[in-house]
């Protein structure tokens, strides 16, 4: 009787995993994938989809028998796991933009993304009792979730999912419509200006992005502070004091000024980015060490027999442990296959075998920070390019230090070398990331962790086969910053480049480490003075966002803080009505979310056309509307767009929902 005791649940047994639930999953991955991938390589920054994606489940699954909030939960994970997963494109360009690759092969694309990912899900298993079940961290996005599928779950549920629905795809529709008025030249969706300051010089820019608005939105009021903060220390202080004398008669003000920007001021971003990023794992690496003890306290107690609810189960760790020391295998071919061929055959077995143990050991620092990073401040706002610039400097270095004196020829190949290791690394960081705060939804609404964590798998496997071809598309659309052939329409890819710029800088002994400590110096007085308000006041100034202010280009940063004001009012005016509250502001984040859905995915097909035509303005009808006119045209549009979608979403949230979905 006892172990039919331990093996009974203490809920209803539900359909969780299911095949429907996996397909829709997948459904919904081909979608949030490709706008993630576009918006990253972008802007730098990816949207988390868990909330979307359960929205959508709810509404399509309502319409199945047996449909149950433990399934909708295994959707959301799956779309989820493989939307985060998008996030190692901040390293993987990197191989464009050095003239290593000219494409993205799909099967070494798809092996990357995989083993780390799956390696990300192995490492945060362990962590689950002590980060999620045994810590007191509040996981925003993960508690957000839970709420949207209780709601969902509930007898009035279904209208408010209608509701949702409609404004996610009105918020799609408007912000896909206005970025292709743009391409139509009808209007400008670009400002800038060039000027001097003193004997210096700095500039105004601004992306009139809606899917910007979106992510400020949904990064809140803090971090677009914070992010602004940046942006003045880099525009207003350090990029007039960088380009004084630097001003000739050969250059325009504005190369000057954007080859300090690029060359100097963004490694001082680098520095205050590491700073902050270290400053964070110390303050985290007692609770982590704590909360890893008492998960395996926990685990032996199982193995004694004691009773474990099926809401408490995990892959077994023998399992688990099994799977990642399999994983290190895929790896090792991995590495060996990319230096095969290269100047580095035949004297690559150090650095492969160095390699190989980098990424088990660091892989499970990482996951641990991020995770808690996660719980923190929820994975939209965690800086996981800061963990992965420190992790491609200290691969760089002990790929060197292995290495040993090496030719120019050789030095490339290190470069790519070490993104190759730096992006397996990465995979385990975006998924670790994730995992934790989807195993706080499955916590809240009674899911069964093994199933899930089987799930997060699953959704890792579904985005490793859809990243690489819309890498692929967009690379052969539009090309990235400071690759071979590279247009005036390429890409950013911020992270891939700073990143890829490290590790050169690195090999070659031209990283000039005075800009990087320069940037460790601002960082250490932001987090003296965030550590000051955090203790004194009710505010603090994030240093990891402060940080991405300072090296992102001020017109990917400068429409985010208004971003994170709009979300501000619009959660202010929720809070002042009283009525719903909760329901409002989830709009409103389906608001946002809609907003940069639409614009992405408008991305991904306009590449297609881009790629189709072997023009770079397919589109263009009104060709000779690119000057004052269209830029006067997108500012008054992008205002009025704005204000209209706002109001129109609070009017929404108003109403009362049908009286029928409401019984009980």
């Amino acid at each position: 009787m006892a172990s039919d005791t331990a093996e009974t649940p203490t809920r209803p047994t539900l359909r969780e995993l299911t095949i429907r639930g996996i397909l829709l999953g997948g459904a919904i991955t081909l979608v949030f994938t490709a706008a993630n991938v576009y918006l990253g390589l972008k802007v730098g920054l990816t949207f988390a989809t868990a909330i979307p994606a359960a929205v959508i489940s709810m509404a399509l699954l309502r319409n199945f028998a047996n449909h149950s909030i433990v399934e909708n939960n295994i959707v959301q994970t799956i779309a989820s796991a493989a939307g985060t997963l998008s996030a190692i494109i901040f390293v993987l360009p990197g191989l464009i933009m050095i003239g290593w690759w000219t494409g993205f092969p799909y099967w070494i694309t798809v092996a990357v993304c995989a083993v780390g990912g799956i390696l990300g899900v192995m490492y945060s298993i362990p962590l689950r009792r002590a980060l999620v079940t045994g810590s007191d961290l509040p996981y925003p996005e993960g508690v957000a979730a839970a709420e949207v599928l209780k709601v969902g779950d509930s007898s009035g549920g279904a209208a408010e999912n209608r509701v949702g629905i409609r404004v996610i795809a009105f918020g799609s529709l408007v912000s896909a419509g206005f970025a292709l008025l743009a391409n139509l030249k009808v209007l400008a969706n670009y400002v800038a200006a060039y000027f001097k300051v003193g004997a210096g010089g700095s500039m105004f820019g601004a992306s009139l992005s809606l899917a910007l608005v979106g992510v400020g939105h949904l990064i809140g009021m803090t971090v677009g502070i914070a992010m602004l903060v940046g942006l003045i220390i880099s525009f207003g202080v350090l990029l007039p004091i960088r380009t004084i004398g630097a001003f000739g008669t050969d250059e325009s003000v504005a190369d000057v000024i954007d080859g300090v920007f690029v060359h100097e001021v963004r490694f001082i971003g680098a520095g205050a980015i590491a700073v902050a990023a270290i400053w964070t794992l110390l303050k985290i690496l007692r609770p982590i060490v704590k909360g890893i003890t008492e998960a395996l306290a926990s685990a032996r107690d199982r193995r004694q027999g004691q009773l474990v609810d099926i809401t408490q189960r995990d892959i077994p760790f023998p399992i688990v442990v099994g799977i990642v020391v399999a994983m290190l295998v895929p790896i090792a071919v991995l590495l060996w296959d990319f230096s095969h061929g290269t100047v580095l055959h035949g004297s690559s077995n150090g650095i492969i075998v160095a390699s190989v143990v980098f990424i088990f050991v660091i892989g499970l620092v990482i996951a641990a920070v991020c995770g808690y990073m996660a719980g923190l401040i929820g994975s939209s706002n965690s800086p996981i390019s800061g963990v992965g610039i420190l992790t491609v400097i200290i691969a760089a270095l002990l790929i060197k230090l292995v290495y040993g004196p090496t030719s120019d020829d050789g030095s490339l190949a290190l470069v790519a070398f070490t993104l190759f290791v730096a992006a397996i690394t990465f995979g385990v960081a975006t998924i670790s990331n994730d995992n934790l705060q989807d195993l706080k939804t499955g916590q809240l609404v009674g899911a069964t962790p093994w199933k899930q964590q089987v799930a997060l798998v699953i959704g890792v496997l579904f985005g490793s086969a859809i990243i690489p071809p819309v890498l692929d598309l967009m690379q052969r659309a539009f090309g990235f910053l400071g690759a071979p052939g590279a247009t005036d329409h390429a890409l950013a890819a911020p992270q891939a480049a700073l990143i890829s710029s490290l590790a050169k800088g690195v090999f070659g002994g031209s990283l000039d480490w005075s800009l990087i400590g320069l940037g460790a110096a601002i960082g250490v007085v932001i987090v003296i003075i965030d550590e000051i308000l955090c203790r004194t006041s009710r505010f603090s100034l994030p240093p990891l966002a402060v940080g991405m202010g300072m090296y992102l280009p001020m017109s990917l940063t400068l429409i985010i803080p208004l971003g994170s004001l709009l979300g501000w009012f619009y959660n202010k005016w929720a809070d002042r009505t009283g009525d719903n509250v909760e329901r409002k502001k989830r709009l409103g984040v389906l608001l946002a979310t809609g907003l940069i859905v639409g614009e992405s995915l408008y991305g991904v097909v306009f590449a297609g056309f881009v790629a189709g035509t072997g023009s770079d303005e397919p589109l263009a009808i009104f060709t000779g509307n690119d000057g004052t006119l269209a830029e006067v045209l997108g500012v008054i549009g992008f205002a009025a767009v704005l204000t209209w979608l706002y109001k129109r979403t609070q009017k929404i949230s108003g109403r009362e929902l049908p009286t029928a979905d409401l019984k009980t």
